[in-house]
């Protein structure tokens, strides 16, 4: 009698496929540095804001506004920072999650749903831990969307400073949680906070995505032909009233993500690759520069933890998001009969979600936006932001440091490479070639230490025969 056959549980957090490894490998490190660099440059807005003789130099630089008023771009070089260059830090992220849709993580729907029920309930649950805590203190709800988002090149920087050697796959899901987070985030931006619509430069807006469109599609090439298209297009979304990054993201979701014959990448993957060093590397630290200057005393510290508004940011932020994350994956798991890899255990998970709870760059766009005519509380939500960061920073690196002798060794299985040919040799063992190559090797360094055993066998039968009779010192001695 036959038995049964039974459904067998579905792995997460596993192994990458090769091509997924070796795309969020470059991806990572470019965000790597790009986080160090958005550190640098938060620690240098802090004390540039918060240095006697310096401070009104910052508010002085922040508040000097440039470009032309004709346009309506006579805009402060803060309000450039947020509105112009962000932009350019949302065209990655929609490159990004194009490219995830199309040949990610998130083109197969029972794959995908793992990592989008977390984010969406690292995204509510933070909202209403802040919805909570200000129906209850009797603050503003109108930062609930603060804490909802995750900073993934703060949280690769932090990765990079405490020295983790996060496998792969735990890596990967931290990025595709962000992706997700992203267009989260730039949904809410879209539909909450337009106050106003101006119809005419929204249709110029939507033409001008339109010519875009049929420009890719008709396979015209160009820097000189979509930059200045670019640059009209995002003109027209900062006077339609819609935020000006929404044009960045509709750009990036445009480009096509997938190689034709004979392409060796795909234009988006291409362009992504040139344009996310400029994202990582300038758009995001000028922005944290001219965003993360608040004042801080310890008046206006304990003010985060006593006012509703900001008491509500930091705890989405290191509570929302550690239990939105960790309950969303572990709630999934459970009733999609998925399975942990062997190589991990659910403490991993809570670490990532505690890690996610860094919010930066898109915290501090929300909280201006959310809070726009009122600087005080706008400088008090963004030293919430920085607040709530800093503690999940903390909690994170405790967390990760207790499992990271365990990271490591399965860091250097994914990582070698005996064979030398570029591949790690675990995406190799169901290839008859590469044992073929091991084999060569393994009989030159076995034909190598029997020379080398032969050798060492002469030398010491050499030394033997010198002495007469075989006798030792203790014979040679005098009576």
């Amino acid at each position: 009698m036959t038995a049964p056959r039974t459904k067998s549980a579905r792995k997460f957090l596993g192994r990458l496929s090769l091509p997924e490894r070796n795309f969020v490998a470059d991806a990572l490190r470019t965000e790597t540095v790009g986080g160090m660099l958005l550190l640098l440059a938060a620690v240098a807005a802090l004390l540039w804001a918060n240095i006697p003789t310096l401070r009104a130099g910052y508010e002085s630089v922040s508040h000097f506004h440039l470009g032309p008023a004709s346009l309506g771009l006579n805009l402060s070089v803060a309000h450039w920072a947020a509105d112009g260059l962000l932009a350019i830090f949302f065209f990655v992220a929609g490159v990004e999650l194009k490219r995830e849709l199309v040949a990610g993580d998130l083109k197969d729907p029972r794959a995908a749903a793992l990592p989008v029920i977390a984010a969406l309930c690292g995204m509510a649950v933070p909202a209403v831990v802040y919805v909570v805590t200000n129906l209850t203190g009797g603050g503003s709800l109108g930062g609930w969307a603060v804490p909802t988002a995750t900073d993934i090149a703060f949280a690769l920087a932090v990765l990079a400073v405490i020295g983790t050697s996060l496998p792969s796959a735990l890596r990967a899901f931290l990025l595709t949680l962000a992706v997700v987070d992203d267009l989260f985030a730039i949904l809410i931006i879209a539909v909450f906070f337009t106050s106003h619509l101006n119809f005419a430069a929204l249709a110029g807006a939507a033409a001008g995505l339109a010519v875009f469109w049929l420009l890719l599609r008709k396979g015209v090439r160009g820097w000189y032909v979509y930059i200045p298209l670019a640059l009209v297009i995002w003109a027209l979304m900062y006077n339609s009233g819609v935020h000006a990054t929404i044009a960045g993201v509709a750009m990036g979701l445009m480009l096509r993500c997938t190689p034709r014959e004979g392409e060796e990448t795909s234009p988006g993957e291409h362009i992504e690759h040139i344009v996310r060093p400029l994202s990582a590397g300038l758009a995001v630290p000028l922005f944290a520069l001219f965003s993360a200057g608040v004042s801080v005393s310890g008046g206006a510290l304990t003010d985060v933890f006593t006012k509703p508004e900001t008491l509500g940011v930091v705890l989405g932020l290191v509570v929302g998001k550690m239990l939105g994350i960790f309950g969303g994956t572990w709630l999934t798991a459970r009733f999609t009969r998925a399975s942990l890899s062997e190589d991990l255990a659910w403490a991993d998970v809570f670490a990532v979600a505690t890690l996610a709870g860094i919010g930066f760059t898109v915290s501090l766009l929300i909280g201006e936006l959310a809070f726009d005519g009122d600087a005080v509380l706008t400088d008090e939500v963004k030293a919430a932001v920085l607040t709530g960061s800093l503690i999940a920073t903390v909690l994170a690196t405790v967390l990760l440091k207790i499992r990271n002798a365990r990271y490591r060794r399965l860091y250097e299985a994914e990582e070698r490479d005996e064979d030398l040919d570029g591949i790690p040799d675990v995406y190799e063992q169901d290839d008859p070639a590469y044992h073929l190559r091991m084999a060569e090797i393994l009989e030159h360094k076995a034909a190598e230490h029997r020379r080398l055993a032969e050798l060492k066998e002469a030398e010491r039968a050499g030394r033997l025969a010198e002495v007469p009779g075989g006798a030792g010192e203790e014979n040679d001695s005098p009576a």
